[in-house]
């Protein structure tokens, strides 16, 4: 309970001293703040391993996409890989819910980042533009798109099927796909304590190709993730 607190503490002050840190750089280059978000990624790293004893193992470098343009899917058990998952792609643009904007100075950052925002449950003309809005942002920047094909947090064992929305940003886009499969909840957990002495895995998997029919591309990256991430468990 003692290292549960030790971690909340220091994690959430870092974080809030990092915004403070880089306040200025809400009006200089994006890529300021853009490397700031490698540090909140980096210092959530050190907090899991210093506080929580956690090992951390990055597997399947050797399976990230080089020298063209793609999106990445990934699995989404808890905070961490909206933080980490920076420090090894390059300065991903996030899909989010328009709520977070909401948040006193870390939604400005949100905004200064290039996110994409989206009205849930709502039909707004933002959301109607929304997979041109996407499909613009991919022809015009390096950065890559990353997703969260679950659609929100989920328990480690839970095996939802993906929402479709993942089927049509891939249809849209016409580009790989990078599936990756982290099983962050072991350890962070969206419900209940957090656990100590745990491996957090974060595995690249191999691409699949742009092409596909885009039912077919949301089972496979389905199949692919949950197989993943029933080897890690």
């Amino acid at each position: 309970m003692i290292r549960n607190y030790l971690f909340s503490i220091f994690f959430f002050s870092g974080i809030v001293l990092i915004c403070i840190i880089f306040l200025p750089s809400l009006f200089l280059p994006q890529k300021i703040v853009l490397f700031g978000g490698k540090i909140m990624g980096h210092w959530s790293a050190i907090c899991l391993k210093i506080f929580l004893s956690t090992k951390i193992t990055i597997k399947g470098k050797e399976n990230i996409i080089k020298n063209e343009k793609f999106f990445i899917a990934s699995s989404h058990q808890s905070m961490f890989e909206t933080f980490f998952l920076q420090t090894i792609f390059n300065s991903p643009v996030f899909i989010l819910k328009k709520e977070l904007l909401k948040i006193p100075v870390f939604g400005w950052y949100l905004k200064k980042i290039g996110s994409i925002y989206i009205d849930r449950n709502k039909t707004t003309k933002k959301n109607l533009g929304f997979f041109e809005q996407i499909s613009n942002l991919s022809k015009s920047s390096n950065r890559p798109l990353i997703i969260f094909p679950q659609g929100t947090r989920l328990a480690p064992n839970d095996r939802a099927p993906f929402k479709k929305g993942a089927s049509r940003i891939y249809d849209e886009l016409k580009i790989k796909c990078q599936p990756v499969a982290i099983n962050s909840g072991n350890v962070w957990p969206k419900e209940g304590k957090l656990k100590t002495n745990k491996n957090l895995t974060i595995s690249i998997l191999k691409h699949i190709d742009s092409g596909m029919n885009k039912d077919i591309f949301l089972q496979k990256l389905q199949d692919n993730i949950y197989f993943e991430l029933d080897s890690l468990n």
